[in-house]
């Protein structure tokens, strides 16, 4: 399955299985996806699975059990906070001058949030940042186990971010492998996650009309490519009450890729339209889901929506441009749903 943009005559091509999906259960609420999981992308009976019980542990995308080691609630809350304050205290400050934002996306946009807000923090903690960790468990795990070894672990003081602060409260190997982890599990998705929003906002509609609001760009983006692009839920016995469908044994997976492309639910499902929020409330638009469900939401909403925001107003009154060479993108079938590569360039600096 393919998308196109009309006014950039840029294609989109997705993954064959995301394809596959999109092709034969788009408009479908309740189908099975394999033996043992049902498919869920109707909005009510998303709607009622998500409200039936609390996400476990296991469920949580970020902080599933890490090191072998439960992450609580009360730790999960307190380190979002950390996250959110430092994503604040970057925000209100003066913006580095003459910053260049030209490059592969999402991999420029990425680094560019890490050194905004996480840049006077140690390098053994800012690595934690690197895409290239992303390539193996292994990697990452071998740079978590060096970091807590080495000598020198930092002290706290005013210098860290607050997230650091809590990081370097850690005593003992053990601890401060423990803190180094949660320090990736914490900071990195909200780089990750902004940067290939805005590399997909790019990709589906730029240039903008100067009249059209960052908000709307960023909602529509999460429409048509919801970083979080499934969500979940192991096999419990509330959910065969709810669907006669779903049986006792099946895991739910429930797919807002597909309800926000549901043409029972969106006008011109497939266009990339930010005009259709001049009206729309995101915190009350049936089937649609970027942060997950009302009775749960994402608890980084809050810095995603204003750091895309700035990288929008950053690029917008730069000049940049999608690189008119440039006329196809895949989107991969990876927990984090997005283009593979947008090049952003200068127009003076085109071949």
């Amino acid at each position: 399955m393919s998308t196109s943009s009309p006014s950039q005559l840029r294609t989109t091509a997705f993954a064959p299985r995301l394809a596959a999906l999109m092709d034969d259960h788009t408009g479908r609420d309740v189908f099975r996806l394999e033996p043992d999981t049902v498919g869920v992308a109707g909005h009510e009976v998303m709607d009622r699975v998500l409200a039936a019980r609390r996400a476990t542990e296991t469920e949580r995308p970020t902080f599933k059990p890490l090191q072998g080691r439960s992450i609580s609630r009360a730790d999960a809350s307190a380190v979002t906070r950390a996250i959110g304050q430092d994503v604040r205290e970057a925000l209100g400050r003066p913006l580095p001058r003459a910053v260049d934002l030209s490059g592969p996306w999402p991999l420029t946009g990425h680094y560019f949030l890490r050194d905004l807000i996480l840049g006077r923090d140690p390098y053994r903690l800012r690595l934690l940042m690197s895409r290239n960790l992303e390539l193996t468990t292994l990697l990452t795990r071998s740079v978590v186990t060096l970091g807590a070894a080495l000598p020198g672990w930092p002290r706290p003081g005013d210098r860290l971010t607050v997230l650091a602060n809590r990081t370097a409260t850690a005593a003992g190997y053990r601890e401060r492998r423990f803190a180094m982890g949660l320090y990736r599990r914490t900071a990195a998705p909200v780089c990750f996650t902004v940067s290939t929003l805005v590399a997909n906002a790019l990709w589906l509609g730029a240039p903008f009309d100067d009249s059209v609001p960052n908000r709307n760009i960023v909602h529509e983006t999460l429409r048509l490519l919801p970083p979080s692009w499934n969500l979940l839920r192991n096999a419990s016995p509330e959910y065969p009450a709810l669907d006669s469908r779903i049986g006792t044994q099946d895991d739910v997976l429930l797919l807002p890729l597909l309800s926000h492309r549901d043409p029972a639910l969106w006008d011109d499902p497939e266009l990339f339209r930010p005009d259709r929020w001049d009206e729309l409330d995101p915190d009350d638009t049936p089937g649609y889901l970027p942060f997950g469900h009302m009775s749960e939401r994402c608890w980084g909403r809050h810095m995603v929506i204003p750091l895309a925001e700035l990288l929008l107003d950053l690029i917008r009154t730069s000049g940049l441009v999608v690189d008119p060479g440039q006329r196809a993108a895949t989107v991969p079938l990876l927990g984090l749903l997005g283009v593979d590569e947008v090049r952003l360039t200068h127009p003076a600096r085109r071949p």
